[in-house]
């Protein structure tokens, strides 16, 4: 079998990603934002209040470009399909909205960004899948429940951590996840942690390590979301009693 040059293999280049990866790093760019002002807001010195002009606009961008991918994908403009495009495009309207004004009212303008990328990434990930008639390559080691569910957590900007290696707690908001759930992710290289980026959990102190989804974690989710819901790891654990549990780690 003839191999190709080695010329080749230096220049070969990864495919170009998904609408639906598309979606969920731009959900992760979202939350980065979002990071960002609520570190700039918990600042004792008055935040400046262009700082944050220039990150909103190139967001707002991104979002209008993650349209246009989805547009190209030709798919039948179903409800479903209209809602995802509908909302992106309202979200690219805060966010150009949100450069206007202040960090603090652009902060309240982008707070449900994540979760609106995340929920017409999945509406876009049902039609592709419907109207393509096809399924996403199943993987040799298939997430648990907990783990899409931790996966999921991550995607809308849920999940920070505290702590240290001995000892480590986690926030979450909607639904419960483990230390332990986590550790098992990020041994499989789908998750990582992006130290003191995301706001203290109390005034005056520290701030904690945002968790995020990996490129690989993007695939997996991205493949997740595809697949119909017969196939996916099941039921997922109930959320958790209150908005924002803390759970340790040893």
């Amino acid at each position: 079998m003839t191999q190709p040059p080695a010329e080749a293999l230096l220049f070969e280049v990864a495919p170009p990603p998904t609408p639906v990866e598309r979606l969920l790093s731009l959900a992760a760019h979202y939350t980065e934002h979002n990071d960002r002002l609520d570190l700039l807001l918990a600042d004792r010195a008055k935040p400046e209040s262009g700082a944050h002009v220039t990150a909103a606009q190139g967001l707002a961008t991104e979002t209008l470009a993650a349209i246009k991918a989805v547009r190209d994908e030709r798919l039948y403009e179903s409800a479903e399909l209209s809602d995802a495009v509908v909302r992106l495009k309202q979200l690219a309207y805060l966010c150009t909205a949100s450069a206007g004004h202040g960090p603090q009212l652009a902060r309240e303008l982008t707070a449900l960004a994540p979760e609106a990328v995340l929920d017409s990434a999945t509406r876009v990930a049902g039609e592709i899948r419907r109207r393509r008639w096809s399924n996403a390559p199943r993987s040799d080691e298939p997430l648990s429940a907990a783990q899409h569910t931790a996966l999921h957590e991550i995607a809308c900007g849920h999940v920070v951590v505290t702590g240290s290696a001995d000892r480590s707690y986690v926030h979450h908001r909607t639904a419960r996840v483990l230390i332990s759930t986590l550790r098992s992710l990020e041994a499989k290289g789908l998750i990582t942690h992006k130290a003191k980026s995301a706001s203290p959990a109390y005034i005056g102190g520290s701030p904690q390590d945002r968790v995020h989804l990996t490129s690989a974690g993007v695939t997996v989710l991205a493949a997740a979301l595809a697949l119909p819901p017969a196939t996916t790891a099941g039921p997922s654990p109930g959320p958790a009693p209150h908005t924002q549990t803390a759970t340790r780690g040893r």
